[in-house]
């Protein structure tokens, strides 16, 4: 009996049971039927929870670029891999087989190794979503360089940042981006962003919106002229299990960003398993998921997971109202889409537009449809299983981060009865807890607490790049012996789950972690702000939006506060960028602390939500007066 492919609730339990009670064996038959190996593992998997050491595959030999590509050519070699959907309707879409990918990969493989490029060396990639995007990822796993893919929506600052936390040898960018009816010069945010990194020595330049561009002799490469030269075929690299695959950064509650490292044969397990089961992914099947390739959902469910399963996977370079809110559902019926996994943000934007947008076309390729990025809300779950699954095609409410590598909690397409909100039962292999405040494990059912998991899983992000012990204090200080996800949930009458957000400083907005420090730092940085303090609330499409409770210098308090409003908020979106802008701006005289100086963030989140009282004892606060000063002055 094959254990990859779960069939029905009898199936998904035994399972279940069975990775459970036998890890070992269980991820051991998983790996050794789906994927080609160099050399077999000695042991499946070995830990030190105290110290947060874990290895999967122990001296196994593997290349994921190879699991993607190259054993899919006999059987596959034909078939499309990636439909890239450009931005503009009128421009034709794009079908690369599994034989171009091959070829464009390989040639990619062999310009980074010409320009310098080797195992280990972290190369970062800044591009839209354009099929070099792909191959520049799968080139790098395939030489065993690792990729630090940064969004194409992120600042220069940001990007420098990141470029520098991991020392980047090369930058691989293009001239602009298109998104909807604008362009974005992303080489002059490269070139900004390199005044502060020493440790770049080629950008590769790719032609996509032909901006008028600056070159940098000696530095800076046009793309095309060296690929046109390269040769189109290679030997991928042989790497050991745990070898570094890619850093990918994620806000933190404290400043600096976290570069979460993920490592080769244990993301590839997982990614693959999850993915075929998720999506209940079939031969021929056309899947798409509409994240970007930034971000973790982007690296697993769009690239990684769907091609090492064979698969089709659409690439989409747009926003889902250009150049109208019809444009998901043109795709869907254009590409004859069957599994369509998107972000309850963009849900809840085309929920607000008319239903005339959906009515116009059939979506009835469709088989499976999912939500990622943030728990959905009751009224946008009923709407997207409504009008884009016509109520006959499962909605599974996918629940994972950008640590865990890959899908931790959902249902499993015709097999797990749904529920609205829930992203319902842990998928095989997962241990999922609930535990109070004491750190005490909370049994039974209809009950909430934070989330953690309390055995390793495969794709499982092993450290922080540079910064063990921030790995090991931020995941596994909280509740020793466990992984603590930063989440709340609660388990419902039949054991089903449900995520209630965040409970630490890190806000989720449009299915992006926005850690509030890194924002508040920026805003402080104004010459007119002495102090401020973040927190989110809830927002119809968003999800959650930042408010900005902001302190002013004397010299600010005359000046025009709506001007004032604008400049903060500009200063943010060119320090970190546009998605970390605040929805709102309340001056305040100041905020509520504790004696030790400690921001009562509670209080504020709830004079955020419109809450009139039950602010609990504020009696022993510094200044409990402030409290109804800065509940009065609610914007």
């Amino acid at each position: 009996m094959s254990y990859y492919k779960i069939n029905d609730l009898e199936n998904y339990f035994k399972m279940y049971k069975k990775s459970v009670r036998e890890p070992r064996k269980f991820w051991d038959k998983i790996a050794d039927e789906n994927f080609s190996w160099y050399q077999r593992w000695d042991k499946v998997f070995e830990f030190d929870i105290e110290e947060a050491q874990f290895k999967w595959f122990t001296n196994a030999k593997v290349n994921i670029a190879k699991n993607c590509i190259d054993r899919h050519l006999n059987k596959r070699g034909d078939k499309t891999a990636i439909i890239f959907e450009p931005n503009n309707p009128d421009e034709e879409a794009q079908h690369i087989t599994y034989n171009d990918l091959y070829v464009k990969v390989a040639k990619m493989a062999n310009v980074l190794k010409a320009q310098g490029i080797k195992k280990g060396d972290r190369v970062c990639i800044y591009l839209p979503m354009i099929p070099e995007l792909a191959v520049s990822v799968l080139a790098c796993a395939r030489i065993g360089a690792i990729h630090s893919v940064v969004f194409a929506g992120f600042s220069s600052t940001a990007l420098s940042s990141r470029i520098n936390d991991s020392q980047c040898k090369m930058v691989i960018t293009s001239d602009g981006g298109f998104r909807g009816n604008k362009t974005i010069n992303l080489k002059g945010i490269v070139d900004e962003a390199l005044k502060d990194c020493t440790c770049v020595e080629k950008v590769l330049i790719t032609k996509r919106t032909n901006e008028n561009i600056t070159i940098k002799e000696g530095r800076d490469l046009w793309l095309q002229p060296l690929l046109d030269e390269a040769i189109d075929n290679h030997v991928a690299e042989i790497m050991d299990a745990e070898d570094p695959l890619f850093i990918l950064y994620t806000s933190g509650s404290t400043g600096k960003p976290k570069g979460m490292v993920h490592t080769t044969a244990g993301y590839m397990v997982y990614t693959a398993y999850t993915f075929k089961n998720v999506f209940n992914y079939e031969e021929n099947d056309v899947y798409w998921c509409t994240a970007d390739i930034g971000w973790i959902t982007g690296h697993s469910y769009i690239l990684y997971g769907p091609l090492l399963n064979g698969a089709t996977t659409v690439m989409f370079e747009g926003v889902p109202s250009y150049p109208d809110f019809s444009r998901f559902w043109q795709v869907i019926e254009k590409h004859k889409v069957t599994q369509f996994y998107t972000a309850p943000t963009a849900i809840r934007a085309l929920a607000k537009e008319s239903v005339d947008y959906v009515k116009g076309y059939p979506l009835s390729t469709l088989k499976v449809i999912g939500s990622v990025g943030e728990p959905i809300n009751e009224e946008a779950w009923h709407w997207y299983n409504d009008h884009v699954g016509g109520k006959r095609c499962p909605l599974v409410d996918t629940w994972w981060q950008t640590e865990t590598g890959g899908i931790m909690i959902s249902p499993i397409p015709f097999v797990t009865p749904t529920k609205p909100t829930y992203a319902s039962l842990p998928l095989p292999g997962i241990q999922p807890v609930l535990m109070d405040e004491l750190r005490n494990e909370i049994e039974g059912n209809q009950v909430t607490g934070s989330l953690c998991i309390k055995f390793p899983w495969p794709s499982m992000a092993r450290t922080i790049w540079g910064d063990h012990e921030r790995y090991k204090e931020t995941y596994f200080s909280a509740y020793p012996g466990k992984y603590f996800t930063g989440d709340g949930a609660l388990r419902d009458e039949v054991g089903y789950y449900r995520i209630t957000g965040r409970v630490d400083d890190v806000i989720i907005v449009s299915g992006h972690n926005l850690g509030t420090a890194p924002i508040e730092d920026t805003i402080n940085e104004h010459q007119a702000v002495a102090e401020s303090a973040i927190v989110g609330f809830p927002h119809d499409v968003k999800g959650n939006a930042l408010y900005g409770f902001v302190i002013l210098k004397e010299s600010g308090e005359s000046r025009n506060q709506d001007n004032l409003r604008n400049e903060i908020n500009n200063l943010i979106a060119d320090k970190i960028g546009p998605i970390s802008k605040l929805d709102k701006i309340q001056f305040v005289s100041g905020l509520p602390k504790t004696r030790s100086g400690k921001i009562m963030r509670r209080i504020l989140r709830k004079i955020a939500e419109g809450e009139e009282g039950n602010f609990g004892d504020i009696s022993t606060l510094l200044n409990p007066e402030i409290v109804e000063e800065i509940k009065k002055g609610k914007l």
